[in-house]
């Protein structure tokens, strides 16, 4: 029974998602659930609708649920990371100060002076994490979706010994969009990506078989998709592949959108 400690449990919309996905699989049904927060009330929102789940679908999966992380990592098979330190509060000071300064951010958790301060901010406190994990779970894998990913699984991999990868949801959830532009089933449309993090391109994008990029630039002359899309869009029409970062997030590396 494979134990899963979500560090950062409390998110009310993306830790729903990723239990929701892991109670999915027959082969994780059964699993320990360890989730940690900073904030109480939180997690205990989190922990019961996880508990509810779990008693509703009749599995056998359990649920630890605690303030105190090392306690959450202990033995734990997989740590996923979703933690945003300082909150929102400090993404509008980030918003403050490079606005002050005539920078121009959308979401600017990635690169710039932005990426820079959530590097500083998160890359520390999961840096700790990982040399906790190093005493009490070495053989686990780090599961990141704080961001900047590149940055901080870089400095996890430069300063600890654990094995850790960098995730983002927008490469399935950008899919998504892609099959309703077209049309298609969300789960027949098939693809392939390749690139960095939030900056990778959909090389082939499949439906039984057919190319159908065809169909997506078909679908990208309808005023209405277009103008949900265009920026990624015009990327599209110049290099040949779309994006899957959003448009408002892809803006802020090609800045002369933003001008």
């Amino acid at each position: 029974m494979p134990k899963i400690a979500i560090i950062g449990a409390g998110s009310a919309v993306f830790a729903r998602r990723l239990i929701t996905d892991f109670l999915s699989f027959p082969s994780l049904q059964n699993s320990q659930l360890a989730l940690m927060d900073i904030d109480p009330e939180t997690l205990a929102t989190i922990t019961a609708w996880t508990e509810n789940a779990i008693a509703q679908n009749g599995l056998g999966a359990t649920v630890q649920s605690t303030l105190d992380r090392r306690e959450a990592l202990r033995d734990a098979d997989y740590v996923i990371i979703s933690i945003r330190v300082g909150g929102v509060d400090a993404v509008f000071e980030d918003f403050r100060i490079t606005s002050k300064y005539g920078v121009d951010h959308s979401v600017g958790d990635t690169m710039g002076p932005g990426g820079v301060f959530y590097f500083l901010r998160n890359g520390a406190e999961i840096v700790n994490i990982a040399r906790d994990m190093e005493e009490l779970c070495p053989n686990a894998l780090m599961l990141n979706y704080t961001n900047p990913m590149v940055m901080i699984c870089w400095a996890v991999s430069e300063m600890t010994s654990i094995r850790n990868v960098g995730l983002c949801h927008s490469v399935q959830g950008t899919a998504f969009q892609l099959a309703d532009y077209m049309g298609i089933p969300r789960d027949e449309l098939r693809y392939w990506t390749a690139g960095i993090n939030h900056m990778a391109w959909y090389l082939k994008l499949e439906h039984n078989g057919q190319d159908v990029y065809p169909q997506l630039y078909a679908a990208m002359q309808t005023p209405d998709i277009y103008a949900k899309d265009n920026i990624r869009f015009e990327i599209m029409k110049h290099f040949g592949a779309f994006v899957t970062e959003s448009t408002r997030h892809m803006s802020e590396y090609v800045p002369y959108f933003r001008r």
